[in-house]
C-alpha cells in the first residue's frame, strides 16, 4: 500500500547540497514540500525546479521548506543546483530507500515525479504521483494546498 494522504511521513535522512545532511524530522513545526524527480540536468526536472525556485518566496510566505530529492549523488546535486541557483537543498536518495518509503518508484524500479506536502506535525496533506512524469505539479496548486494547512 502506498503512502497517501492522512498517513505519518517517514522519517528519513539523506546527503544534500550545502555540504550537510537533511533530515525530515529536523523541519517538524512547519511544512515540507517533498518534491521526488526522475534526474538532475533533464527537460522536466529543470523546469520543475526552476519554477519552484522563481516562486520561492510563495513557500516561504507559508513558512514551508521545499526539499528535493533524487536517486543521483550530491555531486551530481552540487552542480545541477550551482548551475541554476537553487536556494532549496536537493538529497541525494542514491539506493532509492527514501522514494521506496514513499512510494514512487515506477514499475521497474525508476523514480517517478512526485509531489507531498506534509504538514507542520509530520502528516501527509498532499499526494500527487505522476504516471508518465511529462508536466509537473503548478506553484499555485501547491500554494493552495498549504494554505489549507497553514491558514
Amino acid at each position: 500500500m502506498s503512502l497517501g494522504v492522512g498517513d505519518t511521513a517517514p522519517d528519513f535522512t539523506l546527503a544534500g547540497t550545502g555540504e550537510r545532511t537533511y533530515s525530515l524530522s529536523e523541519f517538524r513545526g512547519q511544512p515540507v514540500v517533498l518534491v521526488f524527480y526522475p534526474g538532475d540536468d533533464t527537460p522536466v526536472c529543470t523546469k520543475q525546479l526552476n519554477t519552484y525556485n522563481d516562486d520561492l518566496a510563495q513557500f516561504s510566505e507559508r513558512n514551508a521548506q521545499v526539499l528535493g530529492i533524487s536517486a543521483q549523488d550530491v555531486s551530481s546535486h552540487d552542480a545541477f543546483a550551482g548551475r541554476h541557483g537553487f536556494e532549496f537543498p536537493l538529497l541525494a536518495d542514491t539506493d532509492k530507500a527514501v522514494a521506496g518509503l514513499y512510494g514512487t518508484l515506477g514499475p521497474i524500479g525508476f523514480p517517478r515525479r512526485c509531489v507531498f506536502i506534509i504538514d507542520s506535525d509530520g502528516i501527509v496533506r498532499y499526494a500527487h504521483r505522476a504516471i508518465a512524469g511529462l508536466t509537473f505539479r503548478p506553484v499555485p496548486e501547491l500554494i493552495r494546498e498549504l494554505e489549507k494547512i497553514t491558514s
